[in-house]
């Protein structure tokens, strides 16, 4: 007889195989043991504080963060025995958001944020500009979700933009945004979805701005879609592309002559076409 014992396999393999139909590999794989997690269970958020160690840097914040939450199960009902770390890492990880964050946001609502989701690998993950001078990422996560009455689980993505600060001698969360991705509407409607079609568009026929649009340079999931200008300037929309196939705009940048590259913020639907969002 074969004794199947679970801490015999790889944990990475196991990640890959199991909770991974996403190309990209997961990147939140900090804390793989109970032993982490045991000084902080039964406690309550704000009965302890994380190590300072664990946000001595915005990227050690988040993928800290992010490791914490991967195995956090909120299934609201959905039962097939321990999930995870169950809800232990709730409190745990939202000691990373700032002291501002957690008055906007109570603990209750932040569990409540995750109902549905029993396991998180964060899959995206870069900075990107600010024009306040604050520090700014890209995120995008991979989960596995299911609620009560239903007999299967599902993958959910999601993507958002995270801003961090410095306070209590480390970087914490100071906002973050959490954007659904949606598979069946985007491959029938719209050019919206993908660059280059929003660069032709919205800078071409909108803002008559293009004079010529360069070969679009991709790296992994960065998108680098440029052009000359009919002013003379060159200019660069940077994008970022989902699970889904989307194209997400992150920034915008000019470089006119000899000077350097310097972020813009042009409104095709304002700009252009005079059109005022509500």
């Amino acid at each position: 007889m074969i004794v199947f014992q679970r801490n015999q396999i790889d944990k990475t393999t196991y990640h890959k195989k199991y909770f991974r139909p996403s190309c990209f590999p997961a990147l939140n794989l900090r804390f793989d043991t109970w032993e982490f997690f045991a000084p902080y269970y039964d406690k309550a958020y704000d009965q302890f504080q994380i190590p300072a160690e664990l946000a001595k840097t915005p990227e050690d914040t988040l993928l800290n963060y992010f490791s914490i939450l991967r195995e956090a199960a909120n299934l609201l009902g959905r039962h097939c025995g321990s999930v995870g770390q169950g809800t232990s890492p709730f409190p745990i990880a939202y000691n990373f958001l700032s002291k501002a964050y957690q008055k906007k946001l109570s603990y209750e609502q932040y569990v409540h944020s995750f109902a549905g989701i029993g396991h998180t690998s964060l899959i995206k993950l870069c900075r990107v500009p600010d024009d306040s001078g604050g520090i700014r990422f890209f995120y995008e996560i991979e989960t596995i979700e299911g609620f009560e009455g239903q007999k299967a689980e599902y993958f959910g993505y999601y993507y958002g933009f995270i801003q961090l600060i410095h306070e209590q001698g480390g970087y914490r969360i100071s906002d973050i945004s959490k954007i659904v991705e949606d598979f069946l509407c985007a491959p029938y409607h719209g050019w919206d979805h993908d660059g280059e079609n929003v660069v032709d568009i919205k800078f071409g026929e909108w803002c008559k701005l293009i004079q010529q649009r360069y070969q679009t340079i991709t790296n992994g999931y960065i998108k680098n879609i440029c052009f000359r200008g009919h002013n003379g300037a060159d200019y660069c929309i940077i994008f970022f592309t989902l699970t889904n196939g989307t194209d997400v705009e992150i920034a915008q940048f000019r470089k006119a002559g000899s000077q350097s590259w310097i972020q813009i913020h042009i409104k095709p639907e304002e700009d252009c076409l005079g059109l005022k969002r509500e």
